[in-house]
């Protein structure tokens, strides 16, 4: 059962057909009643728990703070929603909610050291994760020592997976998605579209996955990879990068170039490109586009990007949570930051939306119930399905491509849930 609605009228169908075997008209009432204060559509006679306490850590400050900011402000929006709309109704009883954040500045040993405080000295109740996949995989290992289940938006290298962590679990698409929904995007450009691609990439876990996924995915959409190079992560200077792919391509520079690493990257590898004169007809980079930033940094520089993005306001999901579709959650991020969204912001709060089903569900705040709910956990939000594997990660969410187009981030692939289509030179 969700734990809350965004709006219950639009659901009672679904209701009714659950219970119409039990009686009609009667049953449906009553059912929907227990839905509504058991969701916390109502406080009368619900008795106050307290409130429960979040802990992260998130690279408010260094290289990684501009996505980190994202990650924060979708935690406190959940909190902030979650509270205004009564908490979270468990066990017959009302919880508020709480986010205990401190600043890791963008290093992995430093989160780990902050999560170990936030167990042990804070006493949180439950964590959300760091931003990024080293940060992850650094604290996902305090979650499982103290036995404290951890649900992230934000580190998505498929090594985060694969360490046999019952207490970590991932809303997000893992690392492999990333690249290859933006080779999909260009290889659907059937007028003249690109042929060959390079892929560039940092050195950490989660860019080399991208990486490696790309690699063997592009020849299956009939694309020749004319070169690869990685680099070190963190790199603020990417010429030398970009020099290369000056001539990747039989003396010129590629129709594709797929950059895997983060925002800083991106802009870097962009604006070196523009002072050198290399010019790709499509670049596509895995994080960066979606970040508000982006553009404003590199205005008309920015324009023809694709981008791989775990949500959009586009995508048409049908949520049983708060906010139920893409386009609310959208409205409030806009009322409450006085900006569009970034995916990380979203997923950051579908972590927070993930524990909300997962309390109801386990009627209890002892970390092994929710864990064990977590683990059975399957439903749709805004953000899309939630559903764990046995390894904790999400494989049932797709991803989406964007392109910023006159200083805009549109959705363009796939076309069901796109809000443009994509531009290319040479298109006929």
């Amino acid at each position: 059962m969700a734990t809350h609605l965004g709006s219950s009228s639009s659901r009672f169908p679904r209701l009714a057909r659950r219970i119409a075997p039990l009686g009609g008209m009667l049953g449906l009432l009553a059912l929907a009643l227990s839905v509504l204060a058991g969701c916390g559509g109502s406080s009368t006679g619900v008795q106050s728990g307290g409130t429960l306490v979040f802990g992260a850590p998130v690279s408010k400050t260094g290289s990684l703070s501009h996505e980190g900011t994202d990650t924060l402000n979708g935690y406190n929006l959940w909190a902030k929603t979650v509270n205004a709309k009564g908490g979270i109704t468990i066990g017959g009883k009302s919880y508020q909610v709480s986010i205990k954040s401190y600043d890791d500045a963008s290093d992995a040993n430093k989160s780990k050291q902050l999560t170990t405080q936030l167990i042990t000295s804070d006493k949180v109740n439950f964590l959300l994760g760091p931003y990024g996949t080293t940060a992850t995989l650094a604290d996902e290992t305090v979650a499982l020592q103290y036995k404290i289940p951890m649900v992230e938006g934000n580190g998505a290298a498929t090594s985060i997976f694969s360490q046999g962590n019952s207490y970590l679990f991932g809303v997000l698409s893992t690392a492999p998605h990333y690249g290859q929904t933006m080779i999909d995007a260009a290889a659907s450009i059937t007028s003249n579209g690109p042929k060959t691609i390079a892929i560039i990439n940092a050195d950490d876990s989660f860019s080399a996955d991208v990486a490696k996924a790309a690699v063997s995915y592009a020849p299956t959409k009939g694309f020749t990879i004319v070169k690869t190079i990685p680099y070190k992560n963190g790199s603020t200077d990417l010429s030398s990068v970009v020099n290369q792919l000056a001539t990747a391509d039989s003396g010129h520079a590629p129709d594709f170039v797929l950059g895997s690493g983060h925002e800083a990257e991106a802009i870097a590898a962009l604006k070196s490109a523009a002072q050198l004169g290399v010019k790709p007809k499509l670049w596509g980079f895995t994080v960066g586009p979606a970040l508000p930033d982006f553009i404003t940094t590199l205005g008309a520089t920015a324009n023809g990007v694709l981008g791989s993005s775990q949500w959009t306001p586009q995508v048409k999901y049908q949520g049983a949570d708060m906010w139920g579709t893409a386009q609310a959650f959208e409205q409030a991020y806009k009322a409450e930051y006085n900006v569009e969204p970034s995916y990380q912001a979203a997923e950051s709060a579908a972590c927070g939306v993930a524990y909300q089903f997962a309390l109801h569900n386990a009627g209890s705040t002892d970390p092994q119930k929710v864990r064990d709910a977590l683990a059975a956990l399957d439903v749709t939000t805004f953000y899309g399905q939630i559903k764990f594997a046995s390894d904790g990660s999400n494989q049932t969410k797709p991803m989406v491509t964007t392109q910023i187009q006159n200083g805009v981030l549109d959705t363009v692939y796939p076309s069901d849930v796109a809000n443009g289509t994509i531009q290319y030179p040479g298109q006929a």
